[in-house]
This record gives C-alpha cells, sequence and structure tokens, in this order.
C-alpha cells in the first residue's frame, strides 16, 4: 500500500505541481513609514512646540494650526498607514493609521475651537477633560506598538516610548488639571517628533544610497525581494498565493 501524505487537504504531488506552475508578481513599494513618520514629526513638532510655549496663543494659533496638523499629521500619515497595509506592514498600519486619524480630529476639533464653535481645552475644564481622555486611548495603543516594535527596531521603539509617554502625561494632565505635566509632556513630544524625524531620513536615506546612512538599529533578519518571492512561491497556501487568500 503506498500511503500519500496530505497537508491542508492536498497530497505533495499536488503541491509539487501548483508550485511549479504558479508564479507570483510581487510590486515593490517604497517604505510607507518614511511619509507617515515625516508627517508625524511635523505636525507634533509644531503643535508640541506650541503647548511649551515656544509661540503662539489661545485664539490665534488653532486657526493656524489645524490645516498644517490636519493635512500633513492627519491626511498624509493616514494615506502612509493605508499603504503601509498593502506592504504588509501591521505595525506601521497601526500606529500611522491610528495617529493619522488623530491629527485629522484634532485638526476639524481645533478649527471649531478658532470658529469659536466648541470651547478649547485652554480654557474650559470640561472641555480640557475630554480632551485627556482622547490621550487615554492613544496612551493604551502607542504603548502596545512601542512592544511590537521593540522585536523589529531601536529608531521605532524609541519614537513610540517617548510618544507613548507623552500621550499618558497629556492625558493626566488634561484630566486632572496638572499645567506643569502639559509642558514636560510636550516636550517629550517633541523628542519623539525629533526621533521620528531621525528614523524618516535613515529609512529614506538607506533607500537612495543603497546601505544604511542613519543607525537604525534593526532586529532580526530582514528579508529581501529575492526572499520574499521564495517564500511565496514556495508555498501555494501562503496568504497572497491563492486568489481571496
Amino acid at each position: 500500500m503506498i500511503m500519500t501524505a496530505t497537508i491542508n487537504g492536498r497530497t505533495a504531488e499536488e503541491r509539487t505541481f501548483w508550485r511549479d506552475h504558479t508564479t507570483i508578481a510581487l510590486q515593490p513599494v517604497a517604505a510607507p513609514s518614511i511619509l507617515g513618520l515625516y508627517g508625524f514629526a511635523g505636525a507634533t513638532f509644531i503643535v508640541s512646540a506650541n503647548i511649551v510655549g515656544w509661540y503662539g496663543d489661545n485664539s490665534l494659533t488653532p486657526l493656524v494650526l489645524f490645516p498644517f496638523a490636519a493635512m500633513f499629521g492627519g491626511l498624509a500619515q493616514l494615506l502612509a498607514g493605508m499603504w503601509a497595509y498593502r506592504a504588509r506592514d501591521g505595525l506601521a498600519t497601526a500606529m500611522h493609521g491610528t495617529w493619522g486619524a488623530f491629527w485629522l480630529g484634532y485638526g476639524i476639533y481645533h478649527l471649531l475651537v478658532a470658529l469659536h464653535t466648541l470651547p478649547g481645552p485652554g480654557n474650559d475644564p470640561v472641555a480640557a477633560s475630554a480632551f485627556g481622555f482622547w490621550f487615554v486611548a492613544l496612551a493604551a495603543i502607542t504603548w502596545a506598538g512601542t512592544l511590537a516594535a521593540s522585536a523589529e527596531s531601536v529608531a521605532v521603539t524609541a519614537v513610540l516610548a517617548t510618544l507613548a509617554a507623552g500621550s499618558t502625561l497629556l492625558a493626566v494632565a488634561l484630566i486632572g488639571g496638572v499645567p506643569v505635566l502639559e509642558t514636560i509632556a510636550g516636550y517629550l513630544l517633541i523628542v519623539s517628533a525629533l526621533l521620528a524625524w531621525y528614523t524618516a531620513s535613515g529609512m529614506m536615506l538607506e533607500g537612495t544610497f543603497k546601505r544604511p546612512v542613519f543607525p537604525l538599529g534593526r532586529r532580526g533578519a530582514v528579508r529581501g525581494p529575492e526572499a520574499v518571492a521564495q517564500l511565496y512561491t514556495y508555498d501555494v497556501d501562503a496568504p497572497g498565493g491563492r486568489v481571496g487568500r
């Protein structure tokens, strides 16, 4: 009696046949996190500089900030998150999608504040407390992203760790009405923005020079196009190997 092993309902002969007769064309894409990190860095820096008192006031400044925050920090970063989904990068999808949506919401809210439709967090303790709960959710998600990033990159981990810490302090400051914590949070977010600029620049320069220029502290094996192609050509049952998978 001849025994034929089956895996996922397929015999070895069937798997070999489909492997030898299947071609999967991979479409290379640029790292979406380059745009996402730049969008985050730009929006976070200008808003945090306002938080720590480097410029601005509570009347005109929100009207000036909202288009940059909404478009660069929000729309550009949200698009980067969706492109990260296409590139199979779950961490970047979650972080850019989350913070891109936040910056869009931030821009809309501060436009309404500038138009005197809603009270601003700097003028109304109830509005400040409600706004603080935005950062409770953001901090929880970003701490989870920090843990995930620790398996991939030191640079990205540093960006997310300072961002999560700043978000946590902002939540406490806004809900509890502690201005000094808000200032400390602003400086932490400035550090996060600078680290994001460094990381995005390192990724962009590595793509153009074809070698690391700024150390990013990558962890684990980095798969090149040939390795990825071999992976998905070998196993037709892998995600993307068949229609609908």
